[in-house]
């Protein structure tokens, strides 16, 4: 990773252990997404994340023990051993977006809205006060 003005580094990992990275903490937004692939890919309500350059994260341990679901441009990382979402790669590549609930250290940043609150879980109720988007917002 180059040097940034915060040189904060966060580690995260799967549940098992088996796959860890290093993140900066510089991520540019943070939010909770409620569509349901996201739903389906981490078994809740929805999945809180934050996003940041591609090339700030780099993994640790595991680099062989990944689960890759989609294409270099668009996907999801788990761990292929016990599952775990770890990161989406999104915006045709440049950016992830670490799911929030595999950090171990605790980030400077907080989710500030929701998206696809139009298709969120119909037994879920949001109960916070952030603004909620019925789509995508662009961050």
């Amino acid at each position: 990773m180059t040097s940034h003005a915060n040189d904060r580094t966060l580690a995260g990992k799967c549940l098992c252990g088996a796959v860890q990275y290093a993140v900066a903490d510089e991520f540019l937004y943070a939010a909770n997404c409620h569509c349901s692939n996201c739903r389906r890919t981490t078994g809740s309500a929805f999945k809180p994340f934050a996003g940041i350059e591609r090339e700030r994260l780099s993994l640790t341990e595991g680099d062989d023990n990944l689960l890759i679901f989609g294409d270099e441009t668009g996907h999801d990382t788990h761990c292929k051993t016990c599952g775990s979402l770890l990161y989406s790669v999104v915006r045709d590549g440049a950016f992830v977006h670490v799911a929030m609930g595999t950090l171990v250290d605790e980030p400077t940043i907080r989710p500030t809205h929701h998206i696809f609150v139009g298709s969120k879980a119909k037994w879920f109720t949001i109960t916070d006060d952030l603004p909620q988007y019925e789509e995508h917002v662009v961050t």
